[in-house]
């Protein structure tokens, strides 16, 4: 049904029945047998050495989300009636506007130049991965849901990419998974949004992304497992990020015996999760993807989204667009993303690690400053040589004890991410004395605050402020050029506020016994290094 939003109640209503239709048509009879019953187990590790996505609409969307946030991982993707990566940008009227209809301009080149900046800051793996990868595009004529220039627009991202896409465009399909197990005919938009085209869209796109694909199984023979998804989810619980309870996996006897085999992480689209009004396992059975795992040595991996209780998203669709607050939906970092990958690496796909990624954050100079005091803390004030001489540490000329403050910006930090690792790194301008030796075996601290010690620009309270963890790590010595703190404490790396500012103040652990200084971060700003995984 092509939509024509007037307000956001009716922009919100359109979005969240991206496979919804007024017309629902009576199922019949399948081609083959169905899936078999599925049994309560957990996801355990398998000889896995190829993971590739594939879903439909919603789960189109999610589907090239993995590949391109995890194309370390994933090695290729398939998808019907989706478009291009962060098409929506976590916007709303985008969502509707431009990735589904084609009313505002889908801005390519954007969507480009972001996907490679995310992967230049470590958001997301390296693009250079997706550079061969084989990528297969669905669109029927029929589909007004998600029209055709928007699936055209993901197979040209795509190729900006270097991935190699094949294109289907062959059939007059609705907006549907085509499979010849499909009870729906082929221009139909209804549930179960599964429809028979006369084609064997699965044996196209499992031969473009295996290369070659031996025939299906006339009645699947492998094991259909029933998991528990809340142990992969933030917090261990699914229901919050609008994932199910239950997540499925199809292993077949060969891979569960211990063949070498390939995980497909297959994405039902909205109105098809196992829990959505009773659709139950319809999705998994007339896929057309078991019967082809049986004689491929393929694990099919079938996560569940749920609706929201609310406006969110209350026909189950995966997050392409940043409901409940998500702002990382589509990187590192995203809910529904790294829950997927959580059962990804439990199946052997991928290491079962990633290694660390990292920010490196400057300082923000505005807010920066030093305060000095007495010894005894009385009578502090703001420091003025910042502008001439850098921020200064340690006793001056004047007799008075100063200590420095550095405001960083850590809201890059990915909030999905666990921080492994931290440190400050500092550049000396100028000095005098060793204030290390004066007394000898002085301390240069660093205080870590979550958010702001007072207010974010400097003020005479930051010479004493108490901040969340004191005494978080300490640089050495140094006489000129750059020098780096040990780690930040478990304490300090807890700190680290992911929603704002991180201040860190340096002090001496003890103030000299005469004029003994440093200035830093006069020409070169103080950075900040964060590491998670």
């Amino acid at each position: 049904m092509r939509s024509s939003p007037t307000s956001r109640f009716r922009r919100l209503t359109t979005l969240v029945l991206l496979l919804g239709a007024t017309q629902v048509l009576p199922p019949s009879t399948p081609a083959a047998a169905a899936a078999p019953a599925p049994v309560a187990g957990e996801l355990r590790t398998y000889a896995v050495d190829k993971v590739y996505s594939a879903g439909i609409s919603s789960g189109g969307y999610m589907a090239t989300q993995l590949h391109v946030a995890y194309s370390g991982t994933f090695s290729g993707s398939a998808v019907f009636a989706s478009g291009p990566y962060y098409c929506a940008q976590n916007d709303l009227n985008k969502a509707l506007n431009a990735c589904m209809e084609v009313s505002q301009d889908l801005q390519l080149n954007m969507l480009e130049q972001t996907t490679r900046n995310w992967s230049a800051q470590g958001r997301i793996d390296d693009v250079a991965g997706l550079a061969g990868d084989p990528v297969y595009a669905f669109s029927g004529a029929g589909d007004s849901t998600v029209e055709r220039p928007v699936v055209t627009a993901l197979k040209d991202h795509y190729g900006r990419l270097g991935a190699d896409v094949l294109h289907n465009q062959s059939t007059s399909a609705g907006h549907a998974w085509i499979s010849p197990l499909g009870p729906n005919a082929c221009t139909a938009t209804a549930t179960p949004f599964i429809n028979n085209c006369g084609v064997d869209a699965e044996r196209d796109f499992l031969g473009h992304l295996l290369g070659s694909v031996s025939a299906p199984a006339s009645t699947p023979g492998g094991t259909l497992i029933q998991f528990d998804q809340n142990r992969y989810a933030p917090g261990g619980v699914a229901k919050p990020i609008s994932m199910d309870d239950k997540g499925f996996v199809y292993v077949p006897t060969n891979c569960a015996n211990g063949a070498t085999c390939k995980v497909v992480v297959t994405l039902h689209g909205c109105k098809q999760g196992y829990s959505y009004q009773g659709f139950g396992t319809t999705f998994i059975e007339k896929a057309y993807l078991n019967e082809y795992a049986d004689t491929n040595n393929l694990i099919v991996l079938y996560p569940q989204a749920i609706a929201t209780a609310t406006l969110d998203n209350p026909n189950g669709c995966w997050n392409w667009w940043g409901y409940l607050g998500d702002p990382d939906y589509a990187r590192h970092g995203g809910k529904q993303i790294e829950t997927v990958m959580g059962m990804v690496r439990a199946l052997g796909g991928g290491p079962s690690t990633q290694p660390p990624s990292s920010r490196t954050l400057p300082s923000v100079d505005a807010e920066d400053g030093y305060v000095k005091a007495a010894g005894d803390g009385s009578g502090p004030s703001v420091g003025t040589l910042e502008g001439t001489y850098g921020l200064a540490l340690g006793q001056g000329t004047d007799s008075r004890s100063n200590r420095s403050v550095l405001s960083f910006d850590t809201s890059a930090v990915p909030a999905g991410k666990a921080i492994t690792r931290a440190y400050v790194t500092l550049t000396r301008s100028s000095g005098s004395g060793d204030p290390w030796s004066s007394p000898a075996g002085n301390r240069l601290l660093l205080d870590v605050q979550s958010g702001c010690l007072g207010g974010c620009t400097v003020e005479t309270t930051d010479w004493a402020a108490t901040a969340t963890a004191h005494g978080a790590a300490e640089i050495g010595a140094f006489t000129s050029g750059s020098k780096a703190s040990t780690d930040l404490s478990p304490a300090g790396l807890s700190a680290i506020n992911r929603s704002g500012r991180t201040q860190i103040r340096l002090r001496f652990e003890q103030n000299q016994t005469s004029p003994s200084y440093l200035f830093v971060n006069k020409d070169t700003q103080a950075t900040l290094t964060v590491e998670y995984q």
